[in-house]
């Protein structure tokens, strides 16, 4: 388990909603500090949400508590039968997230048997409130996430691993096995890349100019993760056929090996055309004019199809999977080249700044 800011966050949530408590002489301020526990989430919006959620349970579980203790009194049995009552309301209400808060109230609540019984059970039912308020506080105030910069960096180290094990496919210079693992672990990233894309996304802005240059950087980041998926899946298809890319006739397998390595540092150029560290002759793609177009690509791949039939040198087959992977890699570099030139016409100096403070 890594140790990170969420963690921190969750530390301080607990002793800042207990102070809280104390400060408001409330009794038994630990459950400010359970209430605090399950409001912490990894964005502020998120955070936002699960406070109106948690208060919500929060108040749906203290009136079940008071309506049970009234009718059946603190019996361990009314508290079980009051648990699954405030349960399936809330399942049917889809508050599902904060089930285990109301849970929590309900026991704060029927354990207690004071003869004022309404006083003790608004008072502890303003103890939780005040432990979920303090976590969103500090949610907003301390350690506020930067979803942008995370999104951007890990697309970047992902990238990068991406391209490096795709060099060595190509030229068959990987092992097996290490390319097998290697793979897995990279979809992993992947899958976390599209988390906090959403966690991004899910921030909120105020300004109208926020809002469209967020728009804009939205269509960017999506479509960079979009072509990193593309490159992961070059890099599968290259470790399911390299078997079948010996085989391969010598000219074609170069024609392959060099059109790749030139989207891969195209790939690279991208990102620190991105950042702004491309100097200005370097930013214009001169792919049209030094590679074959795909047309001339698909030409002489079935050519060769044609002079293999006779002698089955080599799996047609597997080969358009390989060949379709790469020119759909072409594709979406060529789109997401476009849409970074269209964003840094009007947002360029934005990006170099905000990404270059931890990048």
């Amino acid at each position: 388990m890594k140790f990170g800011a969420r963690i921190v966050k969750t530390g301080v949530a607990i002793v800042f909603a207990l102070f809280m408590a104390d400060l408001l002489h409330l009794p038994s301020p630990v459950f400010a500090g359970i209430a605090a526990i399950f409001a912490i989430q990894p964005s502020i919006y998120r955070s936002y949400l699960t406070i109106i959620e948690q208060i919500q349970g929060n108040l749906i579980g203290a009136v079940i508590a008071v309506v049970f203790s009234l009718i059946f009194g603190h019996h361990y049995v009314a508290v079980g039968l009051a648990a699954v009552i405030a349960i399936a309301i809330m399942l049917k209400l889809k508050l599902e997230k904060s089930v285990s808060l109301a849970l929590v109230t309900i026991i704060a609540i029927m354990e207690g048997q004071s003869d004022d019984f309404l006083l003790f059970a608004l008072i502890r039912f303003t103890t939780i409130v005040v432990g979920v308020l303090s976590a969103f506080v500090v949610n907003l105030v301390f350690m506020p996430p930067r979803y942008e910069t995370k999104l951007f960096q890990l697309i970047h180290l992902t990238t990068d691993d991406l391209i490096r094990w795709t060099r060595l496919a190509v030229r068959q210079a990987s092992e097996h096995n290490a390319t097998k693992q290697a793979l897995e672990k990279l979809r992993e990233r992947l899958i976390k890349v599209d988390q906090f894309y959403l966690f991004y996304k899910e921030e909120r802005s105020y300004f109208r100019n926020e809002k469209r240059s967020k728009a804009r950087k939205l269509v960017v980041y999506r479509q960079m993760i979009s072509t990193a998926n593309k490159s992961w899946e070059v890099l599968k298809r290259l470790h399911l056929h390299e078997n079948e890319l010996v085989s391969l006739p010598e000219h074609f397998r170069h024609m392959i090996q060099e059109r790749l390595d030139f989207l891969l540092t195209y790939h690279e150029q991208l990102h620190l055309k991105y950042t702004g560290k491309l100097k200005p002759e370097h930013s214009e793609w001169a792919g049209n004019a030094v590679m074959l177009n795909r047309h001339e690509v698909m030409e002489i791949f079935a050519k060769e199809i044609a002079i293999a039939k006779e002698d089955e040198i080599f799996s047609s087959y597997h080969l358009l999977h390989v060949l379709s992977a790469v020119l759909d890699y072409e594709e979406q570099l060529e789109h997401l080249d476009t849409l970074i030139i269209s964003h840094q016409n009007y947002h360029g100096e934005e990006i170099k700044v905000e990404l270059e403070d931890d990048y």
